[in-house]
């Protein structure tokens, strides 16, 4: 299986763009099983260099790292490597997820979406590792079923754990399908709204990698799709199973006994079951292990009551859609802290929801906020419009102004990352605030 990939990389040249995790994830892989190949290593923060042996490999650093690639063979790129900017030949990029993609394609469930991709894709593994009812390894010594990708784990990291039978689901986003030539033998297409328009330039850019997740599929593979992407699959003449009107009636599914909330989770736990039913699952061995699955940490999760205040931490919510989602599943929100870093994105839909479900106090940060504010302003907004620096100053202004039996919602509809690592150190932060309160 890993033929393909040491025929596409054996005596070339290779330049690993990105240095986190999943490029020195990289690095490991072609020590491993490429040790004499010729390596160089391009991040602009020359500090990811410090344990690297600066005689065994070319380091390029600062604005012009990317240049160097004129001079290698191929460019192995990590996911948040934008190259929208930079003069380079894009026949020359690949990735892990292209090398591990043509690799292992019939085993592989990869989900995509601008939302709910984390939830599904742990669903999916969920479900499946319940149906084989085993922790330990299969009869081609591997797992029986993984969980890699964008859920924080670089597929080259679990090639140990693979073997013939092994199920891949792989969580992808679309900085890993930008540059790929092989789609997954299952592939699940949850949505797409704005998103990353930092890093691709356009929509119509970010919405052609996303749908990379179907476009070189076979006519053995399936996509699962909503039905609002259908169109997709019939314009690259896929079969496709539209989950959002698969007809899950004639089973017994007790939707009020699983832990997943609101009607878009809904969707995702029909795509989870499309998605295992595509790769030979029955639907009914599946129910059971619905009512089991926990959901995901920031994820519109209760963090608790405190001083008489209930707090929500929705900090995964980056696009105003899901913004909505949290409006619409967690009731009577009285706080709802908004804003970070501005995207480009179109924050109309959710200054119109806001108009018609007027939230008391609106809490605004970062330059998102600033343009939500503005959109506010300009719609008459009835609610009390604030601002905040940090989230200590937002909790100071809670403190003030709510009284027992109030509801907190973190959901900002915008990116962390002008202040935060990622969204998950935001959530982190909100909720040591929240059980301080």
């Amino acid at each position: 299986m890993l033929d393909s990939i040491f025929r596409r990389l054996r005596g070339k040249k290779i330049l690993i763009a990105g240095f986190g995790r999943e490029g020195q994830s990289t690095l490991r892989f072609l020590q491993k099983f490429l040790p004499n190949a010729v390596v160089g290593i391009a991040d602009k923060n020359e500090s990811a260099f410090q344990n690297i042996d600066k005689e065994r490999y070319k380091l390029y650093s600062g604005d012009d790292y990317l240049n160097a690639a004129s001079d290698y063979d191929i460019v192995i790129k990590t996911p948040g490597i934008s190259v929208k900017d930079i003069q380079i030949d894009l026949s020359k990029i690949s990735s892990q997820t292209d090398l591990f993609l043509e690799a292992f394609h019939n085993q592989i469930i990869g989900v995509t979406g601008t939302k709910g991709k984390s939830t599904t894709s742990t669903l999916i593994y969920h479900l499946i590792k319940g149906c084989k009812g085993v922790e330990g390894e299969n009869d081609r010594g591997g797992s029986d079923v993984i969980l890699a990708g964008n859920i924080g784990v670089p597929v080259f990291d679990c090639l140990q754990n693979i073997g013939r039978k092994t199920i891949i689901v792989f969580e992808l986003s679309a900085h890993q399908l930008q540059f790929i030539n092989k789609s997954p033998h299952v592939g699940v297409l949850l949505n797409v709204f704005e998103e990353h328009l930092d890093h691709f330039g356009t929509f119509d850019k970010y919405k052609y990698a996303k749908i990379n997740v179907l476009r070189y599929m076979s006519d053995s593979d399936i996509a699962v799709l909503n039905n609002k992407l259908c169109f997709e699959a019939a314009l690259h003449e896929k079969r496709y199973v539209d989950f959002e009107n698969y007809n899950f009636d004639d089973y017994d599914i007790k939707w009020d006994d699983i832990l997943l909330l609101g009607e878009h989770n809904k969707l995702n736990i029909k795509a989870a079951l499309c998605a295992c039913y595509a790769f030979g699952f029955t639907i009914d061995e599946l129910i059971p292990h619905l009512y089991t699955f926990k959901p995901l940490e920031h994820r519109q999760e209760f963090v608790g009551t405190f001083s008489g205040v209930k707090f929500y931490n929705d900090s995964i919510s980056t696009i105003p859609q899901a913004t909505i989602a949290a409006l619409n599943t967690i009731k009577n929100v009285n706080f709802l802290l908004l804003g970070g870093f501005d995207r480009g994105i179109d924050y109309e839909p959710l200054v119109a929801y806001l108009k018609e479900n007027v939230i008391p106090y609106v809490l605004l940060t970062g330059k998102a906020g600033e343009t939500i504010k503005n959109k506010l302003q300009c719609a008459d907004y009835k609610g009390y419009i604030l601002e905040y620096t940090d989230m200590q100053s937002a909790f100071e202004m809670i403190k003030i102004l709510a009284k027992k039996g109030d509801v907190c919602l973190l959901s900002p509809a915008a990116a962390s990352y002008d202040r935060y690592k990622n969204f998950e150190e935001r959530g982190v932060i909100f909720k040591d605030f929240a059980n301080k309160f």
